[in-house]
C-alpha cells in the first residue's frame, strides 16, 4: 500500500521535520522550496501555500489539507478551496506577541517623541520638541478582539488604558472595558487617543476606515494598522494625515505593497511605517508547529477535522 504524502513547501529546521515524522511515522513527508509538481500534486497535506504553485496545487484531487504559513488567508483562491472540500488552517495566533510589541512601539514612539528624536539626532539637533503625552490613562480603541487585539488590549491595562473593542459578534472579552459592533464605530472613535486595527480582510472590513471614519477620530488622536491595507482608504489616511484630522499614523499593511516610492506616506514626519514585517519573529516556525500544526495533525490522523485555526468561509477567515 503506498504511503500517504506530505508536502512541506518550505525549507523547515531538522528539529521541526523530526517532530512531525514522529506524529505521522507512516506518511512521506517531502520538504523544501523547490519541490518537483509532481510531489505538490500527491499530497493530501500541504504545508505552507506558494501563490506561485497556486494552480498546481489546485490541479491535485488528493489535497485535502493546507495550513496556511500566515495568518491572512485572503489572498488564497478560497472559492476554489471550497468547492475541492479542501480543509484549511491557518497561522492565527502565531503573531500576538511580535504584533503588539510592535502596536506599542508604534504608540509609544509617538508619544514620547522618539520618531521626532530620530530625526534630531540624524540631524545633530538638540531640542526638546515639545514632548508632553502619555499612554497612561488613555482610551484604546482595538478594532478586531481575536488573538492579537486580546494581547494588545492586555498590554494597554498594564498602563492603566481604558479599552473599547470592536467585534463582530459583540462578545465581551477579557480586559476589554467596553465591547461594540462595527456598525457602532461612530461611538467608539470619538472617545479613542489611540486607534489599533487589527482585523482580518473580508468583505465586511474590506474600506471599513474611510474619510467618514478619520473625521469622527479626535484630531491628536493616532491610528494603527497592521490588519491588511485594503481594510483602510488609503488616499483618506492621506488626507486626514495632511489636513491634521488625526496626529498621525503607525502603519505596517498597505493597498499596494511593496509601498510604491511615489507615495507620500514615505516623507510625513507623522508617520512611522514598517514593510509588513510587524509578526516577524524567531519564534515563528516553534509556534507554527508546536502549537497549531501538530495538534491538528495528531486530529487529522485520528479521523477529525483540524480545530485550531480552521477556514470558516461564512465568515471569511
Amino acid at each position: 500500500m503506498a504511503k500517504r504524502t506530505m508536502a512541506i513547501h518550505l525549507n523547515l529546521e531538522d528539529t521541526y521535520v523530526e517532530e512531525i515524522k514522529k506524529a505521522a511515522p507512516d506518511w512521506e513527508i517531502h520538504t523544501g522550496k523547490e519541490l518537483s509538481d509532481d510531489i505538490l500534486k500527491q499530497a493530501e497535506i500541504l504545508v505552507n501555500w506558494r501563490k506561485d504553485k497556486e494552480s498546481t496545487y489546485l490541479e491535485s484531487n488528493q489535497l485535502k489539507w493546507v495550513q496556511s504559513w500566515s495568518a491572512g488567508v485572503d489572498s488564497l483562491n478560497l472559492d476554489k478551496i471550497v468547492e475541492k472540500n479542501i480543509q484549511l488552517t491557518s497561522a492565527n495566533g502565531v503573531h500576538s506577541y511580535p504584533i503588539s510589541e510592535t502596536i506599542f512601539a508604534y504608540i509609544l514612539g509617538f508619544t514620547r517623541l522618539i520618531h521626532t528624536y530620530v530625526r534630531q539626532q540624524q540631524e545633530k539637533v538638540w531640542h526638546h520638541a515639545k514632548l508632553r503625552g502619555e499612554i497612561h490613562n488613555k482610551t484604546m480603541a482595538v478594532l478586531g478582539t481575536g488573538k492579537i487585539g486580546q494581547e494588545t488590549a492586555k498590554i494597554a491595562k498594564a498602563f492603566g488604558m481604558k479599552v473599547l473593542g470592536v467585534r463582530h459578534s459583540g462578545k465581551a472579552a477579557e480586559n476589554v472595558d467596553e465591547m461594540y459592533q462595527p456598525h457602532q464605530l461612530d461611538k467608539v472613535l470619538p472617545q479613542s487617543d489611540y486607534v489599533v486595527v487589527t482585523l482580518p480582510l473580508t468583505e465586511d472590513t474590506h474600506r471599513l476606515i474611510g474619510a467618514e471614519q478619520f473625521k469622527q477620530m479626535k484630531n491628536d488622536a493616532f491610528f494603527v494598522n497592521i490588519g491588511r491595507g485594503s481594510i483602510v482608504d488609503e488616499k483618506a489616511l492621506i488626507e486626514a494625515l495632511e489636513n491634521n484630522e488625526i496626529a498621525g499614523a503607525g502603519l505596517d499593511v498597505f493597498e499596494k505593497e511593496p509601498l510604491e516610492a511615489s507615495n507620500p506616506l514615505w516623507e510625513m514626519e507623522n508617520v512611522i511605517l514598517t514593510p509588513h514585517t510587524a509578526g516577524a519573529t524567531e519564534f515563528y516556525n516553534q509556534r507554527v508547529i508546536e502549537d497549531i500544526f501538530i495538534p491538528n495533525l495528531k486530529n487529522y490522523l485520528d479521523g477529525k477535522a483540524p480545530s485550531i485555526n480552521l477556514y470558516q468561509h461564512e465568515r471569511g477567515y
